[in-house]
């Protein structure tokens, strides 16, 4: 039985932070997962990274009794892109262009 770490909006449409699920594979984890928690939760998954151990993991990664697999939704916030900076810092120019 792993033990899965819900963080953020997976969190939330789970209702717990940590959970021991069952399953062999990343993939049964997820499964065994979506069946415990529901709609709400398959929902959020179509747009999370899972991780097992401090890596980035895929279906048939196999899973222990002693890993840790983290469900994680994407974020937001933290630094703009590249075009968006580039964005702001041309208007800036242009407004003190303008003066």
């Amino acid at each position: 039985m792993a033990r899965v770490r819900l963080f953020a909006s997976a969190r939330q449409a789970a209702g717990t932070s940590l959970e021991n699920i069952e399953g062999k594979t990343i993939d049964e984890v997820l499964q065994t997962a979506a069946e415990k928690f529901g709609a709400e939760f398959v929902a959020v998954m179509k747009t999370c990274r899972v991780w097992l151990n401090g890596e980035e993991a895929v279906g048939s990664t196999i899973v222990t009794d002693a890993d840790e697999v983290a469900i994680l939704p994407p974020v937001s916030g933290g630094c703009p892109s590249r075009d968006e900076l580039a964005t702001k810092m041309l208007l800036g120019v242009q407004v003190w262009f303008k003066r």
